[in-house]
């Protein structure tokens, strides 16, 4: 029910309550009917739930059938390794989910603990969980609203209301009815549960309590949602399906092929198994995770708290950030930008009189910790005014305040009346269109002029236009004291001394920022409670918009009356939502995502709270950001720096970019075995390997190189490059076809090795395809390391880790030829010097193909530029 459209009368008369309050019989009737004035919290999964929905994971089941088979066939090392890497990520899962569950306790928090009310016509304190409608509630300052209220008495009632709507100044109350359709920020006659009263006094009468608040509201979107899998999750997800089902099938053939050539049941299943085992690629989590860890530690180092490891990643995917304006692009603090003053709008002024009018006509002081503490509109004009050395302090010696009509919503300005020399000067404060109205004359260059008021309202407008709050400054000097204060002497036939006009500022690193954002293909939208002028005007100053275009704008209350379809049409258009609700914050990021968009959502309020949680990636601010929205977040800025993300978004590609390497690896490697295995029969060849050779090649090449990956530097273009596709497969931009044709040449490699020694009777071979198909990998993990640039550019030691893991493999392998009782485990014998140089050449063919693919893409790549820029020339 739209409560501020109705007047006094109307409301007390239908919630049937008066202004002395309910009867505490009534009062328990309703309790019993509404229940208690507090956020209800849907039933939670256990602890033990959340850890075995962990194992749900198709990827997951697969490794542990894996760990299953490889103790069953006598590799138990496998198994431990296996199991320890699956618990290890059902517990970081587990802490993660566990977590995200304190949001709705931190949202409980900011609930007052009691409220003064009126029942039976008499004042008294209660736990604010009795309140129910209808009941009288005084407001004061420093209270936090219980429940939320239709105000009908207000003495310059100001509420804070950041947190819930996203205006920076606190909002000022009064009583009249509002007869036009408005969102939160604007029902002046309304207050909010949760929100803080900090000035004046007002009565309110309760109109909805607990889960119907607007607050409750917001609890229930969190609720109601799940978290959505990250990108990474989905790919792995399709990932897992598609090489389960290849890895059965291909184990199949290789067993029945076996057996139809007459090869030994029990080797062919050895065998089957052993490749089954080797095709997992059971590190893919270890390294996902050391990726993320890693990912996390060094942009804690850089302002950005990963709650959720996922999340790392998942800025890498991003498309859209769409970002509250009030302390995440702007400072959060009230500045004054212009001044109009001697006929002309300037940025600065030394004009004495204006200067002192705008330090003493001030309730704003300095704490003893040195902070100016008041109104944020009072704090500006303060600091303004002190800059240029007039400061109040020191102006009331000689100026001090003897009376003062103290601002009201109705009159819209306020005066003080001080000393000045032997007699005394009224100051006012307040809208422009009060001030003009009530004045005849204004001050230019010292000369008292008339003024042409039609001019003025232009000027103001112009300032209001540009986004800015404008107050007006007038004067008026008095002869002697009155013996009464009116406003109606006072505040009339005043002198214009000029305007100020008000914003709170961007951030000076969010312009950067911003345009980083658009070079790396993600667009930055901006979702605010503010007004559109003002948020119109910081989009324009940061580069959200460049040429200003009215569809690329909208409002709140447009944007209810767009159907879904209509909405989903514009929404990849606009860059700019002002006066918004926070349902509506939660519409416009489904509708992004509905358009298969990856979308960040960045915020500190409770109202950011169902967007941050619904977002693909939820970013709090941590100095101003509430504990609702860090708790609903996957990220926080401890600095509160939106250029933060910029950095945060360079690591999450980086890591994907490490886990596509270590998959492309990885999958290259085992591509390689099983064409040895699964060609040799049809090519007249003995089965290549032994079951233990395979194992042996999955341990020591998928492990410390497969790792080592994920300490590769990010990419010179990294930033340069356009989100990834959200919907593009794992195997896009060409891996499928690399672990194809590469595996095909490591297998075609060693299976030349097994043709050649066999025919030339080397007795050999065997040790000797074992060698070149383990070292071939070396070799592919060194030229892997970049997509197109070449080991020799982009440094070989840039990664020490890989280096050092590639010799230690190295010397294993080694190992395996000539010490004795490793040759008896793996059945292997000592190579000439002759045979390992034949080996080590052999090994390095898959290298150096791969570091040909690379020249060829980046000639193409050259060839490709050259004739853009000539197309570009040419017309």
């Amino acid at each position: 029910m739209n409560w501020y459209k109705k007047n006094i009368d109307e409301v007390l008369s239908e919630l049937n309550t008066s202004l002395s309050g309910l009867s505490n019989e009534e009062a328990e009737k309703r309790f019993r009917e509404f229940g208690p004035n507090e956020l209800v919290e849907k039933e939670k999964k256990t602890p033990l739930q959340m850890f075995l929905e962990q194992f749900k994971d198709l990827m997951i089941i697969i490794l542990i059938a894996s760990a299953i088979i490889s103790g069953v066939i006598g590799e138990l090392s496998d198994t431990i390794v296996i199991i320890v890497i699956v618990i290890l990520n059902a517990i970081i899962g587990f802490i993660q989910e566990y977590r995200a569950e304190k949001a709705m306790s931190a949202l409980k928090k900011m609930a007052a603990i009691s409220a003064v009310v009126i029942r039976d016509g008499k004042t008294q304190s209660i736990d604010t969980k009795y309140l129910v409608p209808g009941d009288i509630v005084h407001l004061t300052a420093g209270n936090i609203v219980p429940a939320d209220l239709r105000i009908i008495e207000s003495y310059n009632l100001k509420i804070e209301e950041a947190a819930l709507t996203g205006e920076s100044v606190p909002s000022e109350k009064f009583t009249n009815t509002i007869h036009e359709d408005l969102q939160i920020a604007d029902r002046k006659n309304m207050a909010y549960k949760g929100t803080l009263v900090t000035y004046g006094r007002g009565i309110g009468v309760i109109t909805t309590t607990g889960m119907s608040t607007e607050i409750g509201k917001i609890a229930s979107l969190l609720q109601e949602q799940e978290d959505l899998k990250t990108p990474l999750q989905k790919r792995l997800e399709q990932f897992g399906k598609k090489l389960s089902y290849a890895i059965l099938f291909i184990c199949l053939i290789i067993f029945i092929v076996g057996i139809l050539r007459g090869e030994k049941p029990l080797v062919m299943l050895l065998t089957a198994i052993s490749l089954a085992v080797a095709a997992i690629p059971e590190a893919l989590p270890a390294v996902i995770t050391i990726s993320l860890a890693l990912g996390a530690k060094k942009l804690v180092k850089q302002n950005a708290l990963i709650r959720k490891l996922p999340a790392v990643e998942t800025l890498g995917s991003v498309t859209y950030i769409c970002t509250d304006k009030t302390g995440t692009l702007t400072i959060n603090k009230m500045t004054i930008e212009k001044v109009f003053i001697n006929g002309k709008q300037l940025e600065v002024t030394d004009d004495e009189l204006f200067l002192k009018a705008l330090a003493l006509s001030n309730d704003a002081k300095k704490a003893p910790d040195g902070n100016i503490i008041g109104d944020p509109t009072e704090v500006a004009l303060y600091e303004y005014s002190a800059k240029y050395g007039y400061i109040k302090e020191k102006l009331e010696k000689n100026h001090e305040r003897i009376a003062e009509i103290p601002f009201d919503s109705e009159r819209k300005c306020m005066t003080t009346i001080h000393k000045w020399n032997e007699k005394y000067i009224s100051i006012t404060k307040g809208a422009v269109e009060v001030i003009l109205e009530n004045s005849r004359d204004m001050i230019i260059n010292g000369e008292i002029k008339t003024i042409d008021k039609e001019e003025l309202h232009k000027v103001s407008d112009e300032m209001a236009f540009k986004g800015l709050r404008v107050l007006g400054i007038g004067i008026k000097f008095i002869e002697t004291l009155p013996e009464n204060l009116l406003s109606s002497d006072l505040e009339t036939d005043l002198t214009i001394l000029g305007f100020v006009g008000l914003l709170d500022p961007p951030r000076e690193e969010v312009k950067e920022a911003v345009s980083l954002c658009k070079q790396a293909g993600i667009i930055p939208v901006m979702i605010t409670g503010d007004h559109p002028l003002t948020a119109v005007n910081i989009a324009q100053r940061i580069g959200i918009i460049e040429d200003f275009d009215v569809n690329a704008i909208i409002t709140g209350k447009e944007l209810e009356k767009l159907s879904l379809e209509e909405f989903e049409k514009r929404v990849l258009d606009i860059r700019v939502y002002a006066r918004v609700a926070p349902e509506q914050k939660l519409k416009i990021v489904k509708a992004l995502q509905d358009k298969g968009q990856y979308v960040a959502m960045t915020g500190d309020g409770v109202n950011d709270a169902p967007a941050l949680k619904r977002a693909d990636i939820g970013i709090a601010m941590g100095i101003t950001g509430t504990d609702v929205s860090k708790e609903s977040a996957d990220m926080i800025l401890l600095d509160d720096n939106f250029a933060t993300i910029v950095n945060a978004v360079k690591e999450g590609r980086k890591i994907f970019d490490n886990i596509k390497k270590f998959i492309k690896y990885t999958m290259t490697s085992n591509s390689g075995e099983i064409w040895v295995i699964f060609l040799a029969p049809f090519l007249g060849l003995p089965i290549p390997l032994l079951p233990i050779h395979i194992l042996w090649i999955n341990l020591v090449t998928d492990g410390l190189p497969g790792l080592a990956l994920a300490y590769e530097p990010a990419e010179k273009n990294i930033m340069q490059r356009p989100p990834r596709d959200p919907k593009e497969s794992i195997f896009a931009e060409g891996l499928g076809y690399h672990i194809i044709w590469v595996g095909l040449l490591m297998g075609g490699v060693s299976l030349f090795a097994q043709a050649y020694l066999i025919y030339i009777g080397d007795g050999h071979w065997q040790t000797i395809v074992f060698n070149v198909l383990c070292l071939s990998q070396m070799g592919h993990v060194l030229a892997i390391r970049s997509d197109r640039e070449s080991l020799f550019r982009q440094g070989i030691f840039t990664n020490k880790f890989l280096i050092f893991s590639v010799l230690l493999t190295f010397m294993l392998q080694l190992a395996t030829i000539y010490l004795p009782f490793m040759n008896k485990i793996f059945k292997t014998e000592p190579l000439t010097l002759k045979e390992l140089l034949f080996t080590l050449i052999l090994s390095t063919t898959v290298f150096w193909a791969v570091e040909l693919e690379k020249l060829v893409k980046r000639r193409l790549t050259a060839k490709m530029h050259s004739k853009t820029i000539l197309n570009y020339k040419l017309f």
